[in-house]
């Protein structure tokens, strides 16, 4: 079993990187992109023995207390078999 979290900036928060890049692409040509908002993917091997409501609810609580800054960024997790 995997859990696939991703993390990204709230709405309204600034993301520098995330104009930084922008900034590139459009420098490059692609002139029809009209934001970038950069985060974080995490893919998390899960022991096979493991229900799928005790998984999620233990990368949840990985991913509220350790991967995000829950002022600042909001996550999403999904498990997969």
């Amino acid at each position: 079993m995997k859990a696939i979290v991703f993390v990204t900036l709230k709405p309204g928060v600034l993301d520098p990187q995330g104009k930084a890049i922008h900034h590139s692409v459009e420098s490059l040509g692609y002139r029809s992109i009209r934001d970038i908002r950069q985060g974080k993917y995490f893919e998390i091997a899960l022991d096979p023995s493991l229900v799928e409501s005790d998984a999620r609810a233990q990368v949840e609580r990985l991913a509220k207390d350790v991967l995000a800054n829950p002022v600042i960024e909001d996550y999403r997790v999904e498990i997969t078999a």
